[in-house]
């Protein structure tokens, strides 16, 4: 992974030293030169902490907590082989940071490719056909099974579709089928045959701060869950449980996968920035798909994401990416005037019904006490054999009325009452 800021115009850390404390009126008297130092950055830290809360719109370079240009970061950008651009999934404002980082990028050089998690290889015929005009936004959809195999709003995404439809840009499936990522999340990689592998390698082994993340990512989603056993584990108990490392695998494949698909897609456009569009886990930190690529030969890759302002205002990690967007969080997952939404990510469940693999902060979801890892039977009486099932009783439901949910959670039926307003602001 390349680092942003070799440039003279990408560090000017080493100029603010005691200047800085000058300029901002800053004292710190110590006898030990070691402590005054550290109190000097700390100092100096915080100033520019306060600094980056007012600063919207702004690029920053985590590392210095040196302020950049959008020339800055962009020109850098073009000279990787790789671009990585982190999402929340269900964030409208960090997609419409994507759209506005991709138009940068299509400024600087019109040779790109943009490839995406949310689509499995096995759709990449039907983005073929989409980039090059032959479909319309509901064939794209459909032909993709976009309802069952990602589930998040389309509307989300469909602007970082039409940009590369407008400007012929090759989209490229970054994924693969979720039945893989499920098998190695149930019996770890080395359990899965050959031919399931889809044409993976074997995943570079996670670093030691990528399994503790993890971890703390496992641990959470449990108790999400409510684990019945009711056993409180730490994160050093979790490292070594079996099923923790089967969750490890699945991840490293997943990142692996994405990873080869971006690889293979540098090496056929030699010419072209190939940008992936991915959830901002697997690529935060160099963990994810950037530790992919540099086991593949890839180290030409810039790691970009939108941070919003209360993180920023918390302290940015030195690490976190390349560059980062300073953003104003407005709230996930916008809603589209007209259109009913429940509030989840849905998937096929292991044994029938639909798994909810993520339900949003706010949503009717939530306010109906739905939980990740809950596994939805039926709903309005009619049993749900494919997401597409739950999307179009919810399509369905008129302003002010109520859907009865029979659930399935942790082997105990629930039936549980999601409540449409009157008025259709809420998300899905």
């Amino acid at each position: 992974m390349i680092t942003l800021g070799k440039g003279s115009s990408f560090f000017i850390q080493a100029a603010i030293g005691t200047f800085a404390l000058v300029v901002l009126g800053l004292t710190v008297f110590t006898s030990d030169p070691g402590a005054q130092a550290e109190a000097e950055q700390q100092a100096v830290d915080t100033a520019l902490e306060s600094k980056l809360c007012r600063d919207v719109g702004q690029w920053v370079e985590p590392s210095s907590k040196t302020e950049l240009t959008n020339r800055d970061v962009l020109a850098k950008a073009v000279e990787s082989r790789v671009v990585l651009l982190g999402e929340t999934h269900t964030s409208k404002e960090d997609h419409l940071w994507q759209l506005q980082t991709l138009a940068g990028l299509y400024a600087l050089t019109p040779e790109l490719v943009i490839g995406f998690e949310a689509f499995p290889r096995s759709v990449q015929p039907v983005l073929d056909d989409w980039s090059a005009g032959k479909l319309s936004e509901d064939d794209v959809l459909r032909q993709t099974k976009w309802a069952e195999v990602w589930g998040y709003d389309a509307d989300l995404y469909l602007p970082l579709f039409e940009f590369a439809r407008q400007n012929r840009i090759p989209m490229v499936a970054l994924n693969v089928d979720r039945s893989l990522i499920s098998r190695v999340g149930r019996n770890g990689w080395d359990a899965a045959p050959e031919d399931a592998r889809e044409g993976i390698t074997t995943p570079a082994a996670a670093r030691p701060a990528y399994s503790e993340s993890l971890a703390s990512v496992y641990l959470a989603a449990a108790a999400h869950r409510r684990d019945p056993s009711g056993a409180v584990q730490t994160v050093e108990e979790v490292l070594e449980t079996d099923g923790f490392q089967n969750f490890v695998d699945a991840q490293l494949t997943w990142d692996r996968a994405m990873a080869e698909a971006l690889a293979q897609s540098a090496e056929a456009n030699p010419e072209a920035v190939v940008v992936g569009i991915v959830g901002r886990g697997h690529v935060e930190r160099g963990f994810g798909i950037p530790h992919q690529l540099a086991d593949l030969g890839i180290s030409a890759v810039t790691s970009l994401v939108p941070v919003d302002r209360d993180r920023a205002c918390a302290g940015l990690e030195p690490d976190v990416a390349d560059a980062v967007f300073l953003v104003e969080e407005r709230g996930e997952n916008v809603p589209v005037p007209n259109r009913p939404r429940l509030g989840v990510a849905i998937q096929q469940g292991p044994n029938g019904g639909l798994l909810l693999s993520e339900v949003a902060a706010g949503s009717i979801a939530e306010a109906a006490d739905l939980a990740a890892g809950d596994i939805v039977l039926s709903a309005a009486g009619a049993d749900l054999k494919t997401p597409s099932d739950l999307v179009e009783i919810i399509q369905r439901q008129a302003p002010g009325t109520w859907l009865p949910l029979n659930v399935d959670r942790n082997g105990e039926r629930l039936t549980l009452i999601a409540k449409f307003p009157s008025v259709r602001d809420s998300v899905q």
